[in-house]
C-alpha cells in the first residue's frame, strides 16, 4: 500500500516532554474545575467513573501507540485513518478534532480568567484569557522545543499540584484539622445515599465531564512526529514477528 507523502517537522521533543504532554493532558480544567460539579452530580461513585474511563483512554492510546510505531507521522490519527480507510475519514478526524480544540481551547482560556478573578475579582474575565491566548500562541509559533518546555515545566506543576492535594485531604481526614475537619470522614461515602445517590442516570451523564477531562492526552500522537526519537520515546521493542529469523 503506498504512503501519501508527509510534511517533515523539526525533531526536537525529547522523551521528557512527550511523557509531560501526556499527563499534563490529562490534569487540566476538566479536573480541577469540572470534577466538583461531577462530584456533587454524581456523587462518591465518580472515583468508579473515573476508572472506568480510565480504562478506555489506555486502551485507545495503546492502540495509538502502535500506529505510532508504525509510521511516526505528522497527523497522527487523521493520516492513519485517512490510510486504513479513505480520504473522507481523514478529512472528517482532522476537522473534527479542529473543532474539538477550538471549543476546548475557548474553554480552558475561559476557565484562565475564573481562576484568576479568584484572587483579582476586580479584573475582567477577558483580560487574563486573552493574554493566556496570545503567550500560548506566541510560545507555539516560536518553535517546538520552546513549546516542549513550557509544556514539561506548567505539567509539572500541575503534577505537583495534585500530590499535593492529595497529601492535604489525607492530612485533614486523620488529623482533622482545619474547618474541614469536623465533617472529613470515610463514613461520607456510604452514609448520604451510597456511591451513587443521584442513581444510575447521574453517573452515565457525568461521562461527558469525565471524558472531557481526559482530553488532551492523544496529544502523544501530535507530538511523536516531532521527538528526536519516536521509538526511543515510545519504549519501543523490536521484536522478530513469526516469519522472521
Amino acid at each position: 500500500m503506498s504512503q501519501p507523502p508527509t510534511e517533515e517537522y523539526r525533531r526536537a521533543l525529547s522523551s521528557r516532554h512527550i511523557n509531560m504532554i501526556a499527563l499534563g493532558g490529562a490534569i487540566g480544567v476538566g479536573l480541577f474545575l469540572g470534577s466538583g460539579k461531577a462530584l456533587h452530580q454524581v456523587g462518591p461513585g465518580l472515583i468508579v467513573i473515573y476508572a472506568i474511563a480510565g480504562l478506555m483512554i489506555f486502551f485507545v492510546m495503546r492502540a495509538l501507540g502502535e500506529l505510532l510505531m508504525y509510521r511516526p507521522v505528522s497527523g497522527s490519527f487523521a493520516e492513519y485513518a485517512g490510510e486504513f480507510v479513505g480520504p473522507w475519514a481523514r478529512f472528517a478526524t482532522g476537522w473534527g478534532y479542529w473543532l474539538v480544540w477550538i471549543v476546548t481551547g475557548m474553554a480552558e482560556i475561559t476557565a484562565v480568567g475564573k481562576y484568576f478573578q479568584f484572587w483579582f475579582p476586580h479584573v475582567p474575565q477577558w483580560i487574563p484569557a486573552l493574554v493566556a491566548l496570545f503567550v500560548l500562541t506566541g510560545v507555539n509559533l516560536i518553535a517546538v522545543r520552546l513549546f516542549g518546555e513550557f509544556e514539561f515545566w506548567f505539567a509539572l506543576i500541575k503534577v505537583l499540584a495534585i500530590i499535593a492535594l492529595i497529601v492535604l485531604a489525607a492530612a485533614i481526614l486523620v488529623f482533622g484539622f482545619s474547618d474541614l475537619g469536623n465533617s472529613a470522614t470515610v463514613n461520607n461515602i456510604w452514609s448520604h445515599g451510597g456511591l451513587f445517590p443521584n442513581g444510575p442516570t447521574a453517573a452515565l451523564l457525568s461521562f461527558q465531564i469525565v471524558m472531557f477531562a481526559f482530553v488532551g492526552v492523544e496529544m502523544v500522537g501530535q507530538t511523536a512526529s516531532e521527538s528526536t526519537n519516536p521509538e526511543k520515546v515510545l519504549h519501543a521493542r523490536s521484536t522478530p514477528s513469526c516469519g522472521e529469523s
